[in-house]
């Protein structure tokens, strides 16, 4: 029988009961000689104890099978825990070579990165990983896309043997190529000799990481880009303060945010750019926003058109249905769509023409100074361009996303001529939704600056 302890970082405060009692029970006890002070008073009298250097792992490992085959009950120590960076790992991968049926068992132990998490008070409270920097058994190329890995990951790092005599070079790489993707405020701990006599613990930054306070018996522990300094703590929230919102406006409000973050702000008019998020809003396409057209300041005009309670024609139901109802009943806006409309289908049936370019016709009639608002045929676009170049027809302004095959790329560029405030949605693209988007931005551009200034 063999069991792999991990005897934790030094303290007997740190070495658990089961370990305790494993060590109690041994018969034979392996491992490097500096560690068997810590478990002195535990060791009990005619227990073999075998002690070897720094760099005799696997020596230790092959002593542990011929013990365990000559029938003792055989205990392997190391610190922290027995899993991690310590003897179970070639213990076990030397008992599978070996072919001998041993029974194998892992006693867990405090390590030396939970000590200082429990040190630090709260820094380990979101994702973690640990690296070690000793390149004896790890090619440096691995450890260095590991320490990638971990700095483009964002996640808090403990860094384990990250100094020597002869490996003095490698902390400041790593410290390096962190402060390409963090802050250089970013919070680090230095945690010397953990659970023992002589304990230490530092707390400086990232750019501030002096690399000659540090040496292998330091543990180093670099924050995210969340954690802060609290007194002598370093907390890594977790998020309970900062859920993810929940509810549609917060959302909304999230989405938006996340879309202003990727966009070039600078580029483009207040009252454009609020236009452009809607859009992209509606398609998730961050590319939506080099789709849109307008003429100078035309969500603006139309926006004070809107909350003064003017009127909106639009040229199907689904472009009415898209617009916010809130906003109309706030301002007293009278939204018309006169597709179905009986006198619509005869004047349709009459002339031959399409509903949604009959329904055009006598809304221009009858709403002559109405925000028109297509979203679905390019013919009532087309109609309403014909009415204005003929000067039948005055609009507040023309909202043009009609989308298809078929007229739609020759509608828009009508749209451009007029000397009318316009907004549209280039080529093919479009649709009822996005036209009923535009709406809304027009209704909220004085809520822009919320997200833009």
């Amino acid at each position: 029988m063999i069991k792999v302890v991990g005897i934790g970082p030094g303290s007997k405060d740190y070495l658990l009961p089961i370990a305790q009692k494993a060590i109690q029970e041994a018969d034979v006890i392996i491992g490097y000689h500096y560690y068997f002070q810590f478990i002195e008073d535990l060791i009990q009298e005619g227990t073999l104890c075998i002690g070897k250097e720094l760099s005799e792992e696997e020596k230790r490992a092959e002593i542990a099978i011929e013990k365990a085959i000559e029938g003792y009950n055989v205990v392997v120590i190391g610190s922290g825990d027995a899993g991690i960076y310590s003897m179970a790992s070639i213990v076990y991968q030397k008992v599978a070579q070996s072919g001998e049926d041993i029974e194998l068992e892992t006693i867990p132990g405090i390590s030396a990165f939970v000590a200082a998490g429990s040190k630090l008070g709260a820094v380990l409270g979101h994702d973690f990983c640990c690296i070690s920097l000793s390149d004896l058994m790890t090619p440096w190329k691995t450890i260095q896309k590991r320490i990638e890995g971990a700095a483009l990951g964002d996640f808090v790092t403990s860094i384990y043997n990250p100094k020597s005599v002869k490996r003095y070079w490698q902390l400041n790489k790593l410290k390096s190529i962190f402060l390409q993707h963090r802050s250089p405020e970013t919070p680090v701990a230095i945690c010397y000799q953990l659970g023992r006599a002589d304990e230490k613990i530092t707390l400086t930054t990232l750019s501030a990481l002096n690399i000659d306070d540090v040496d292998m018996f330091s543990l180093v522990v670099i924050g995210n880009s969340q954690t802060f300094k609290y007194k002598n703590h370093l907390i890594t929230p977790r998020g309970y303060l900062n859920r993810k919102p929940e509810t549609g406006p917060q959302i909304q409000e999230a989405s938006f945010q996340e879309i202003i973050g990727q966009l070039d702000i600078e580029k483009y008019p207040k009252d454009f750019l609020w236009a452009a998020i809607r859009c992209v809003h509606t398609s998730g396409d961050l590319d939506y926003i080099n789709y849109l057209t307008s003429s100078n300041h035309a969500i603006s005009i139309l926006h004070e058109h809107l909350v003064k309670g003017g009127t909106i024609v639009t040229d199907v139901t689904m472009v009415e249905a898209g617009i916010t109802k809130a906003f109309t009943e706030k301002y007293g806006n009278k939204v018309v769509c006169l597709l179905n409309s009986q006198e619509t289908l005869a004047l349709a049936e009459k002339e031959n023409l399409t509903r949604s370019q009959a329904g055009m016709r006598l809304a221009a009639q009858q709403y002559p100074d109405a925000l028109f608002v297509i979203g679905n045929a390019p013919t009532a676009l087309i109609e309403v361009a014909d009415q204005v170049k003929q000067g039948l027809l005055h609009p507040a302004g023309i909202i043009g996303a009609p989308v298809g095959f078929v007229n739609v790329v020759e509608s828009k560029e009508r749209l451009k001529l007029l000397a009318v405030p316009y907004v549209l949605i280039e080529e093919k693209r479009g649709g009822s939704n996005f036209a009923a988007a535009l709406v809304n931005a027009a209704f909220t551009l004085d809520t822009s600056d919320i997200y833009l200034n």
